[in-house]
């Protein structure tokens, strides 16, 4: 059997089915919620919400982990809550920075 008819036999197979609607679609949606906090990245600090901001990584933090202990690990959904983890510790420090270590006075100074 050719490499060509196994592939097309297992893109027609439940299984294949089954791992498209477990363990794909989910991870590409939630690919929206680190594309939004990268996308804020460039804008105004003020417009950050520290409560937010916190739930996001706490999330995050626990569909990695979910993501690294169900069986088959689930790659695809770890990235994606990686990078999300990533971005949110980024907005979490330019709140802080903002708020705490003068980055609003010198927001002002700028003005």
């Amino acid at each position: 059997m050719s490499l060509s008819s196994r592939l097309a036999q297992y893109l027609k197979s439940p299984d294949f089915r089954q791992y498209l609607m477990r363990h794909f679609w989910g991870p590409v949606a939630n690919w929206g919620l680190p594309l939004a906090a990268i996308a804020d990245a460039n804008k105004d600090p003020e417009i950050i919400s520290p409560r937010m901001t916190t739930a996001m990584c706490i999330y995050s933090a626990t569909f990695m982990r979910f993501a690294w202990k169900v069986q088959p690990r689930n790659m695809l959904l770890f990235a994606c809550h990686f990078t999300n983890e990533v971005a949110q510790l980024y907005q979490g420090y330019r709140y802080i920075n903002y708020t705490h270590f003068g980055g609003k006075s010198e927001n002002i100074k700028a003005i």
